[in-house]
């Protein structure tokens, strides 16, 4: 099989980053990119969701230290399943 070479220009610490991100997987860089590439072609997509904001905003960080608060707090009531919730909220 013949090949074709591409040169990609990258910032020397993402290189050296991914290089030991894929020598952990057990993959060469040009492995990696071809496993891309290749799956980028099967599924005519780039084959992972790309977004602007990946960062949850400050309400919803807070409903995520409130719900962990709350599961490590041994006071708090628990159910073994939904009836048992709706049972205790239409008694509120």
């Amino acid at each position: 099989m013949s090949t074709a070479l591409v040169n990609v220009r990258l910032e020397p610490e993402l290189k050296k980053n991914a290089e030991e991100l894929f020598a952990e997987l057990g993959l060469s860089m040009t492995a990696a990119i071809n496993l891309f590439l290749r799956q980028a072609v099967r599924s005519q997509a780039i084959p992972f969701t790309i977004t602007l904001n990946t960062k949850p905003n400050e309400e919803t960080m807070a409903a995520i230290r409130e719900a962990i608060k709350v599961a490590h707090d041994p006071k708090a009531k628990t159910y073994t399943n939904a009836r048992e919730l709706f049972e205790d909220l239409d008694q509120k």
